[in-house]
């Protein structure tokens, strides 16, 4: 009898180091194979939400979506003055702006002043600025987050939804978007 207490005590002392090393796998495999956290708008391939804002900023006009409509297709850019992916993107829409692309923004809970800071500061891709004070297009757009940029064919409808900061290696595909939304 005193056997059997004693090899059930053995298996004890291990329990701890077999629930750490479970628990470890566990975790180890989340790392190595995350879930995919990025929500994508449900709107690409359909027509983008009516909408009117006013000017986010003091030298450029509101922004309506009846005005993404133009026959042409052009970006949508979804930004703050107080996101800092939004600056590291800057130069990449000023090139995209020198490849002759039309840009248009939505300012989201921002300050026309600190918008004006910062196109000031990155510059200013933008034909058109619209301040969405509240989110309220953004969230209609299935926008999750800034920076994100919308290619908008020349219907008005969402072609592609680029989620995060625009990179010097993404401008030729963002090109080759707007070539194919004609």
């Amino acid at each position: 009898m005193a056997g059997e207490g004693g090899g059930m005590r053995k298996a004890l002392i291990w329990l701890p180091l077999v629930l750490f090393l479970g628990f470890f796998g566990l975790f180890a495999s989340g790392l190595l194979k995350p879930d995919d956290r990025l929500i994508t708008s449900k709107l690409v391939g359909k027509p983008l939400p009516a909408f009117t804002l006013p000017a986010a900023a003091s030298d450029r006009p509101a922004l309506a979506s009846a005005q993404l409509a133009t026959g042409r297709p052009r970006l949508l850019n979804i930004f703050a003055s107080w996101c800092v992916p939004c600056a590291a993107e800057a130069p990449q829409l000023m090139a995209l702006k020198q490849a002759g692309v039309e840009i248009d923004a939505i300012a989201i809970r921002d300050a026309r002043t600190d918008v004006d800071r910062f196109l000031a500061r990155y510059g200013n891709p933008y034909a058109r600025i619209g301040l969405d004070a509240r989110s309220a297009v953004q969230i209609a757009l299935g926008s999750s987050g800034v920076p994100e940029t919308f290619v908008i064919d020349g219907k008005g409808q969402i072609a592609y939804q680029h989620i995060g900061d625009i990179r010097a290696d993404d401008v030729p595909m963002i090109l080759d978007r707007l070539r194919a939304a004609r």
